[in-house]
């Protein structure tokens, strides 16, 4: 049996973008870009290397926008959350990356 082929991908192209920025931006844009790359990597070898989220604590608007049948949450340093949806098919599980926030958003959506 072969391996799935492993992939990661934005949400939407707005997303892909804010991502993009960061690389030019500030020491704290800079370092974040970098924090998320090294997630990518770690996803693109084990897509379930983050923590899966229980259902009831789903914010409904993944939900309605994303149409998400599981979500997970990936620790990035300083506080930083990566929020992202697993899709799998015969071939290939595609990680997709919903959005990041700080801790502090991070508990707002969710509701802690």
């Amino acid at each position: 049996m072969n391996e799935k082929i492993k992939e990661v991908a934005f949400a939407n192209k707005n997303l892909e973008k804010s991502f993009e920025i960061l690389e030019s931006g500030t020491f704290e844009d800079k370092e974040l870009y970098e924090f998320i790359n090294r997630a990518i990597d770690d996803l693109k070898v084990n897509s379930t290397c983050g923590i899966k989220i229980p259902k009831n604590l789903w914010p409904k608007d993944y939900i309605t926008k994303y149409g998400i049948t599981n979500l997970w949450k990936y620790d990035l340093p300083n506080g930083w959350r990566l929020i992202y949806t697993i899709e799998a098919d015969e071939i290939r599980i595609m990680n997709i990356i919903l959005e990041w926030f700080d801790h502090k958003e991070y508990e707002r959506r969710f509701g802690y």
